[in-house]
């Protein structure tokens, strides 16, 4: 989706096929390892001016030599000197931490991806906003944490934020050439996960193990774990909401198992028009690397005679209460979804580390939120400072509640309290 005013570009507009620079943020990562293979696909297309990771120096190194990167810079600090060594004599530039990431979002490259996994990655790619790029979204905490701050900065840069995730990808496909305010609704797809069909006793206690295998897409940990408690598709809900200024009403969710179809959108006529395709997550970046034009990629030509059979069911939100809690944070506003993402985030890391249960994680996310709204953390953040204090104070605050969360291994989250449930007003 386009930021309010995005820049004009009249060579691009003129020459879609130009060569564009490129920054990517998150280059070790699942997304990152996509957006690579087609970048060495087109190699007269496009150039790499940055590489970032988190912590990967031999990984990174490698790439920025492969893809003749002129800066690369890791997040973890203790993986400078490493990363130095790796690249001596190649004439790559070299950083670590949080500002040495910032450089690379700055740095003067068309088009930037934002991949890097959590609210770590919102800095980075405020300033590739903030500049005025083109800026590939792939991390929806930046969305999430501070939505409104993020879209706005942007508008007024006059950059344009492109999704990458699937659904929004999809989203922005079959709304082109339509006008907004034409638009009734939109519906995100979820695939349901691993446990979509599992009964509510095996899901609390699912191990690490069962939540990483996901039926049908290849992901990062984290995002793999939010797939199977569906928190996933509560954070979309709140990306949607900032990327196409759509009402919480206006954003429905329903499960589609084959992941085939990535979304609806629904127009006051009573047309639906949806976007489908294989489930490979280089059909959504190769339609933001070459937008405006299209990239001829490799992913597998979807069938539908093959895939036969497309099915679809609401979303079950007793035994994945993550969703409802999205929704209601989506529904209170203010500092809510900020409050959600900081909370979903320690919890997930806390169960990946194996000292919280599956189960566990909307329980702390619900207990965080009734506190957090309990001491009025009310006020949306309208300064990225704001934004992090909250985020903060809030991993501060799910960890001192974390031992009582973690204690009652058979806590039901199906049946916790009504937070941000089907019907419960918040207030």
């Amino acid at each position: 989706m386009q930021a309010e005013q995005p820049r004009s570009n009249s060579a691009q507009s003129a020459n879609p096929i130009a060569e564009r620079s490129l920054t990517l943020l998150g280059a070790t990562g699942s997304v990152g390892a996509s957006t690579i293979d087609l970048i060495k696909r087109e190699r007269g297309r496009y150039r790499v001016e940055a590489v970032t990771a988190n912590s990967n120096a031999a990984q990174l190194a490698t790439l920025a030599r492969e893809l003749g990167a002129r800066f690369a810079a890791v997040r973890d600090p203790q993986a400078y000197a490493e990363l130095k060594e790796a690249l001596s004599g190649s004439g790559v530039e070299v950083g670590a931490g949080e500002r040495a990431l910032t450089e690379a979002a700055q740095r003067p490259s068309d088009w930037v991806l934002g991949a890097i996994t959590g609210t770590a990655g919102l800095k980075s790619t405020l300033a590739a906003a903030e500049r005025g790029a083109i800026v590939a979204l792939a991390n929806k905490e930046s969305l999430v944490c501070a939505g409104r701050l993020f879209m706005r900065r942007a508008a007024a840069a006059g950059a344009t934020v492109l999704p990458v995730d699937s659904e929004h990808n999809a989203l922005f496909q079959a709304m082109s050439g339509s006008r907004r305010q034409d638009v009734r609704r939109v519906i995100l797809t979820a695939s349901g996960g691993p446990f979509r069909t599992a009964r509510p006793e095996v899901i609390r206690s699912a191990t690490v193990e069962q939540a990483l295998r996901h039926p049908n897409w290849s992901m990062g940990p984290k995002v793999t774990v939010d797939s199977a408690t569906m928190m996933n598709k509560g954070l979309e809900l709140i990306e949607a909401h900032h990327l196409f200024s759509l009402r919480p009403d206006q954003i429905d969710v329903v499960v589609h198992p084959q992941s085939v179809v990535h979304s609806l959108v629904e127009y006051c006529d009573g047309s639906v028009i949806a976007q489908l395709g294989s489930p490979d997550m280089r059909i959504p970046i190769a339609y933001c690397l070459a937008w405006p034009a299209r990239l001829a990629g490799p992913a597998p030509r979807l069938d539908l005679a093959r895939t036969a059979t497309l099915t679809f069911e609401a979303p079950d939100t007793a035994r994945f209460p993550a969703l409802a809690l999205a929704r209601g944070a989506l529904e209170h506003g203010g500092a809510a979804p900020t409050v959600l993402n900081a909370a979903n985030e320690v919890a997930v890391g806390e169960f990946l580390a194996r000292r919280l249960s599956f189960g566990g994680i909307a329980a702390l996310v619900e207990r965080v939120l009734e506190a957090a709204l309990h001491q009025n953390w009310t006020g949306e953040p309208e300064t990225l400072e704001e934004a992090l204090f909250i985020d903060h104070n809030t991993r501060l605050l799910a960890h001192d509640i974390l031992p009582e969360i973690a204690a009652k291994a058979s806590y039901d989250s199906g049946l916790g309290n009504d937070w941000g449930r089907p019907g419960i007003s918040i207030s």
